[in-house]
């Protein structure tokens, strides 16, 4: 199944179709038309090529300001994508774990993600660019590609909330959230977030901490989704609610990403 999702890019994590799932009441996503990975900092020449075969058309980028400055994706010569961001810095991780202070355990980590997670609904960058995604797959009959900075968290909720809105089942999605803790190289990818997060905070943060930082679990998705049920009831709801996600956008949405 993995071998199946995951392109094996060398100098970009995470990088695969979330299309092919099961539609409740029948049907299927569409597959090579819904991809997501992390950034695209490191991306070799011929990561660059497998990206342009692939007839990306559109890429939406969850990153702030600051992170598109400090981590600028590549691109190839043939480029020709559109590339959609809302202006703006998030805060991410940053408030949590500077609050935390000194020595930063496996316990502390976990409970600082669930608190991300569950604010993750309402952060304005987020949704400004939620808003500019489902606008995109509405309008644009072609591939897109959305990704932050690991591909995770900001991403993993994401392509959660568009697994729902086409009527994924909860579990299919949460099969393919999980999937980034086994998806490409994880240990080069924890290793590596380890080094950045270490230099950012200063902390001493445990080798298990890090490990959780640099993961998915399915308490961290689950956070955002009971915030979207606490105060809309259902994935959809929300949508309509916070990110004028319309009943047109989905039908255009079903037409072109669900087939029979």
């Amino acid at each position: 199944m993995i071998a199946e999702r995951v392109l094996p890019l060398a100098g970009i994590h995470n990088f695969r179709d979330y299309g092919g799932y099961a539609i409740e009441g029948g049907g299927r996503l569409r597959s090579g038309v819904l991809w997501r990975s992390a950034h695209h900092q490191d991306a070799t020449s011929d990561d660059l090529d497998t990206i342009d075969n692939l007839g990306i058309e559109t890429i939406v980028d969850l990153r702030g300001d600051d992170e598109r400055e400090a981590h600028p994706c590549r691109r190839s010569e043939n480029f020709s994508a559109r590339v959609l961001f809302a202006d703006g810095n998030t805060a991410g991780l940053a408030p949590h774990l500077q609050a935390a202070g000194g020595t930063i355990d496996n316990d502390t980590a976990r409970s600082r993600m669930v608190d991300v997670y569950a604010s993750m609904p309402y952060r304005p960058v987020l949704v400004n660019t939620l808003r500019l995604y489902l606008s995109a797959l509405a309008e644009y009959d072609a591939p897109s590609l959305v990704h932050c900075v690991a591909g995770k968290d900001r991403t993993g909720f994401a392509v959660a909330v568009v697994h729902r809105l086409l009527g994924v089942h909860e579990d299919d999605l949460m099969h393919d959230y999980l999937l980034t803790n086994t998806a490409g190289k994880i240990e080069e990818r924890i290793a590596q977030g380890g080094d950045v997060i270490r230099a950012r905070y200063g902390a001493e943060i445990h080798d298990d901490a890090i490990r959780t930082l640099m993961s998915v679990n399915p308490i961290f998705l689950d956070a955002a989704l009971a915030t979207v049920r606490r105060d809309h009831g259902d994935v959809p709801t929300y949508a309509e609610a916070v990110l004028n996600f319309t009943p047109d956008m989905r039908e255009a949405l079903t037409d072109r990403l669900v087939v029979y």
